[in-house]
């Protein structure tokens, strides 16, 4: 009955905010009411342990609080931000409109606990955002992303709508809190669960804007300022949220596991690699949006649930002042470029890498001990993980000298040492959110494990040979290829317009040569830098 009660409760935040979205003045009440009709919900979930949640359209379960919070709290800064820097704009009142529209859509994909619901919010969160994406429908880069994205969006929806429907048909019911309770692993021997499945990590996929689907997640930062912040921070990450809320029934299936492990591993590894070669401060953040969606989703193909949660509301936080402050961005870019850089001498490197192991190792031993001491279980860490911290860590110590916030070793030693154990303290806060029936996916040295582990050298290697070693020939034509973005969205867009033009009379070739223009314009705008 108490779940009941807050799954009422939960209807008054997307009703509030389809009501704000058909008033004429923006206003921050709406995100305030929001955010209380979120604390009484949660209050009245927990007010009776163990309620029944089975049968209710609208869930709050602690990881869906999460995710919520963090909604109401980046829609607060969104909004606050569009009532300045709309303010002057003619059509503000259908910025507002479709604002409310989106944020609505996504209060209901988050808390929704029935399938069909879940896929009409995930389509209208779409729709209302494709509108967002065409603020400025005389600007052809916004029409392109647009268009590319709407395409891409309805090829998702129709993949889910499919897993999702064989989902339903198949277990009897459409509620997914009862599917997953009366799941086993033994269904994931079924065809009609692993078609699902797959179809699931091919929407997650598609939605987190994964290579080679990417590019109108590059290019739709031609929208205003607080949309692509919105996007960043609250929509594209959805696809991780739609791998956690499924993952005993996705993850059962080793096909839609490597589906997820290949391609967003690779485009992990990619998207980091072409964000260095880019100037433009929004481009840069979008490609590393790429790159992070991907490494969530890896982290969720290994089963590391607590580290994806965390890597999701860490990374919605950050998008959204990033965008929100770019102005800033662009102040300390060019500070950075100024500051003085000092050389990486070997010993650096080797006092290094040693100081940084004992700070990765210590954690994780620390983290093992905890979740035996807290949580009765024993966890094991991944050397793929491992791996990344310490190449993380290592740079950072190493690389001090060349930073514009000039510090010694002890200080950094600090700071490396405040983000590892930051790093094991909230992943151990985030296994309170994850349901027990949660179980790891990979263990150490698996197949899995292996794979995300080379991915993590070829990253660390092309990496430092891009900073350190730039005179190399390999370096110069490893730079080059990878700010053409391996050539991969000019096909992508050639594809699209071919089969679906945006103007009757349009051909490909026109629009192709206005995206080359903006590389070779992004190009000069690089030389000039360097200069």
């Amino acid at each position: 009955m108490t779940d009941l009660f807050a799954s009422l409760i939960l209807w008054f935040a997307p009703v509030i905010l389809v009501w704000a979205a058909r008033q004429k003045k923006p206003s921050r009440l709406p995100i305030v009411l929001v955010g209380i009709c979120l604390i009484f919900a949660g209050v009245a979930h927990m007010a009776i342990e163990g309620s029944a949640t089975e049968h209710v359209l609208l869930a709050l379960t602690p990881l869906r609080f999460l995710i919520l919070g963090m909604i109401v709290l980046v829609a607060w800064a969104v909004v606050n931000y569009s009532k300045q820097a709309l303010r002057e704009e003619a059509n503000a009142a259908s910025y507002w409109r479709w604002l409310f529209a989106t944020l609505a859509a996504v209060v209901l994909v988050v808390s929704s606990n029935h399938l069909l619901l879940l896929w009409l919010s995930w389509v209208a969160i779409s729709l209302s955002l494709h509108k967002l994406l065409m603020f400025y429908p005389e600007r052809p880069r916004a029409r392109l992303a647009a268009h590319k994205k709407f395409i891409i969006a309805r090829t998702a929806e129709i993949c889910l709508l499919i897993g999702f429907v064989l989902l339903g048909e198949h277990f009897e019911t459409y509620y997914l809190s009862e599917i997953l309770l009366t799941w086993e692993p033994m269904f994931a021997e079924q065809t009609v669960v692993q078609v699902s499945a797959v179809l699931i990590a091919v929407t997650a996929l598609l939605k987190c804007a994964q290579l080679p689907v990417h590019g109108w997640l590059i290019q739709v930062v031609e929208a205003p300022t607080p949309v692509s912040a919105l996007l960043h921070a609250g929509v594209v990450n959805l696809g991780g949220f739609l791998l956690l809320i499924t993952a005993p029934i996705v993850l059962a299936v080793p096909a839609a596991v490597w589906l997820v492990l290949i391609v967003a591993g690779l485009t992990a590894v990619l998207s980091a690699l072409i964000m260095i070669t880019r100037v433009s401060v929004k481009v840069r953040l979008a490609w590393s949006t790429s790159a992070q969606m991907g490494m969530m989703l890896v982290e969720i193909a290994l089963g590391l649930y607590e580290l994806a949660v965390v890597h999701l509301i860490a990374h919605s936080i950050y998008k959204a002042y990033a965008f929100l402050s770019a102005g800033n961005a662009v102040h300390d870019t060019l500070q950075r470029r100024l500051a003085q850089a000092g050389q990486v001498q070997p010993h650096d490197w080797a006092v290094s890498l040693v100081l940084s192991a004992a700070l990765v190792g210590l954690g994780a031993w620390a983290y093992q001990e905890l979740a035996v001491v807290w949580f009765d279980k024993q966890v094991t860490s991944l050397l793929s993980v491992l791996l990344l911290f310490w190449a993380a860590m290592t740079m950072l110590l190493a690389q001090r000298h060349s930073m514009a916030a000039k510090g010694g070793l002890m200080s950094f030693s600090a700071l490396a040492a405040a983000l590892v154990f930051s790093y094991y303290g909230l992943k151990s806060l985030a296994q309170f959110v994850i349901p027990s029936a949660y179980v790891p996916v990979a263990g150490m040295f698996s197949l899995p494990d292996l794979w995300v582990s080379a991915l993590v050298v070829l990253l660390v290697t092309a990496s430092l040979l891009m900073h350190n070693l730039p005179q190399l020939r390999i370096s110069q034509k490893l730079s080059m290829v990878l700010f053409a973005g391996l050539y991969l969205d000019e096909w992508a867009t050639r594809a699209t317009l071919t089969i679906w033009p945006i103007y009757p009379r349009a051909k490909p070739q026109s629009i192709h040569a206005m995206s080359a223009a903006q590389s070779t314009s992004e190009l000069k705008e690089k030389s000039h830098a360097s200069n």
